[in-house]
């Protein structure tokens, strides 16, 4: 597509907006019914993860600790803290599963956790995690493929009407609801893994509890392999689908970049009917598509004289790029979080790994900011309209019910984004 960059010449990150792996880890884990994700770190790890989820998600986040220091890393080379973290929290709770993972103070003393699981007499999957590799994408992704790995029971069976939906890390739980629902009108019976439609969705419960509510349920997720159907969504969740197929060769597999935009969600319709023989979808899809198509005729006049910085996780940047792209749009620079297969295709004229200090180098070459929170102050400082994407957002509420997927959220999408730099000129113009 255009000019891309691979990595940044400089030795650090000055002003990061990446995200670690075991965030992820934790992430993927709260998409499943009463997990508890258990950070094999320091506090101070698990602590910032927690509060960090709870901004942004405006919701009580279930998270624990092993709580290793650097003196009993090295002294108790991790098993007693693990055992002993387990005992505690089986003690007051009972989870479905301990979502097991490692952080970089661990990773770099060596810890072996699958040495560990293998003598805890309770359910839980282990993954490594280490903060000093990849990023939130990665880490998710690793720990839903140890969850297919050491969870899904091995089969030959197929159950046609059974789909399995793979989302990548950066789908608000709307738009996993959204995809789900999709899916299901074309007869299947849909599982996410994970599946923060129901966890992280922003339901008034009953009560705050102390675990995950939501979610798919551990045994489902041990039944997945006689799902006729799975669909993965961004490049990171390859990995995944192919661990599931190893758990029967007989699933028929459809990937998918991306759902974003007119063209991504036509391919995912065309491949359900192929899939079904189902010639005509349902007549609410029909619809949204023709909203769609008038969203990018309205929107592109605002669009397509305005130059567009995107930032984010490589999967979500994707889907963001193109859909804009499609409107007429001019994506000028978009900045990845960490190296990706999908930046070779991404729809813009640059495309980069770097943090905001290379945004705010190339100030002059964009207009329009879609990205987290910590490109409020870049927008503020530059006098650039913005659009709040990804994580985190902890100035505005709604995160988890933001859709930007399929017709219905690429029409939202481009909405906003034509107001959001139509209100820019305005105010440039006025000044």
């Amino acid at each position: 597509m255009g000019e891309v960059i691979h990595k940044s010449s400089k030795p650090l990150q000055v002003n990061p907006f990446k995200l670690s792996q075991p965030m992820g880890a934790t992430l993927a884990f709260l998409g499943v019914d009463k997990c508890m994700p258990l950070m094999h770190g320091a506090m101070g790890c698990t602590s910032f993860t927690k509060v960090y989820y709870t901004r942004h998600f405006a919701e009580p986040i279930a998270v624990q600790t092993t709580a290793v220091t650097d003196v009993t890393a090295i002294l108790d080379g991790g098993d007693y803290s693990i055992v002993e973290s387990v005992k505690n929290i089986t003690a007051k709770v009972t989870p479905s599963l301990i979502g097991l993972h490692t952080t970089g103070l661990t990773e770099t003393k060596g810890d072996d956790i699958r040495g560990v699981a293998s003598k805890i007499d309770f359910p839980l999957v282990h993954v490594n995690t280490p903060d000093y590799e990849g990023g939130l994408e990665s880490g998710w992704a690793t720990a839903v493929k140890a969850m297919i790995e050491q969870l899904v029971t091995q089969t030959s069976t197929i159950n046609a009407v059974k789909a399995v939906l793979l989302p990548h890390a950066s789908l608000t739980p709307i738009e996993v609801e959204k995809i789900k629902d999709l899916i299901a009108t074309f007869g299947f019976e849909v599982y996410a893994l994970p599946d923060l439609s129901s966890s992280l969705d922003g339901h008034l419960g009953e009560k705050q509890a102390a675990i995950s509510s939501g979610g798919i349920a551990v045994e489902e997720i041990r039944g997945l392999a006689d799902a006729g159907l799975v669909i993965s969504i961004g490049d990171s969740m390859q990995g995944c689908a192919n661990a599931l197929q190893a758990k029967n060769p007989q699933i028929r597999h459809h990937h998918f970049s991306h759902l974003s935009g007119l063209n991504a969600t036509d391919a995912l319709v065309e491949a359900l009917i192929a899939e079904t023989g189902i010639e005509t979808p349902h007549p609410g899809i029909v619809r949204w598509r023709k909203r769609l198509q008038d969203a990018m005729l309205d929107c592109h006049f605002s669009l397509g004289q305005t130059r567009v910085l995107v930032v984010g996780e490589p999967d979500q940047l994707a889907g963001l790029c193109h859909t804009l792209h499609e409107a007429g749009a001019r994506v000028a620079i978009a900045i990845s979080t960490v190296d990706s297969p999908q930046l070779e295709n991404i729809a813009a004229q640059k495309v980069l790994v770097g943090d905001l200090e290379d945004a705010e180098n190339l100030r002059d070459e964009y207009d329009l900011i879609v990205g987290n929170f910590h490109t409020e102050a870049l927008a503020h400082k530059f006098s650039k309209s913005l659009v709040l994407r990804g994580f985190p957002n902890w100035e505005q509420v709604g995160n988890q019910l933001k859709n930007d997927v399929l017709y219905e959220g690429g029409a939202y999408l481009l909405f906003e984004c034509a107001n959001a730099a139509s209100a820019m000129r305005e105010h440039q113009a006025a000044s």
